[in-house]
């Protein structure tokens, strides 16, 4: 028989807020850029914190904490995700460059390599996530080292921005487990 865990015993098994500081973090950071619904910067930053990423970049118009509609999907995160707002994009991917983070933009480009075949030597990786609609500008494409792709099979060609940071994040871990990193 199965029986959901109370979430009493779910909490329990947390850390608290001081305990996470000292948690060493996955060799990941998000970068959010021009995110038009706060509800996805929300349900990201929700994400980050679930993956225990380094930090969480947003830029350019996305919307940044304190907002109600972010703090509504993001349930708390907004406080356990290390963040930080640059007008520029560009300013934080050279700032990355120069730390020797390898860049990978979640977007369709003519030579993306799919989600779940992410080398092990893109780490540390710093994933760009766009535009619900228009995606990554060429001119930050020309920043990164590679981009990824989620298949699509049905008419779709894209998932929601959320969900791809969500799904891309994870099988970056399951990379990370996988090969001891």
């Amino acid at each position: 028989m199965i029986k959901k865990i109370p979430d009493a015993e779910l909490k329990s098994q947390r850390p608290d807020l001081d305990e996470l500081k000292q948690r060493k973090r996955f060799p990941i950071v998000v970068v959010a850029e021009n995110i038009r619904s706060l509800y996805n910067v929300g349900s990201i930053f929700r994400t980050s914190d679930g993956a225990l990423v380094e930090k969480l970049w947003l830029c350019g118009y996305t919307g940044y904490p304190p907002r109600k509609e972010i703090d509504k999907t993001a349930l708390g995160a907004t406080k356990t995700v290390p963040w930080r707002y640059f007008k520029d994009i560009k300013d934080i991917l050279n700032e990355l460059k120069y730390n020797n983070w390898n860049i990978y933009a979640l977007e369709l480009t003519d030579n993306a390599i799919k989600f779940n075949q992410v080398p092990v030597n893109a780490f540390p990786i710093a994933i760009i996530a766009g535009n619900e609609i228009s995606g990554i500008d060429n001119s930050i494409l020309e920043l990164c080292d590679n981009s990824i792709y989620i298949p699509m099979y049905g008419v779709k060609h894209s998932l929601n921005v959320s969900v791809a940071v969500g799904i891309t994040v994870y099988e970056i871990l399951n990379i990370l487990e996988r090969n001891n990193l």
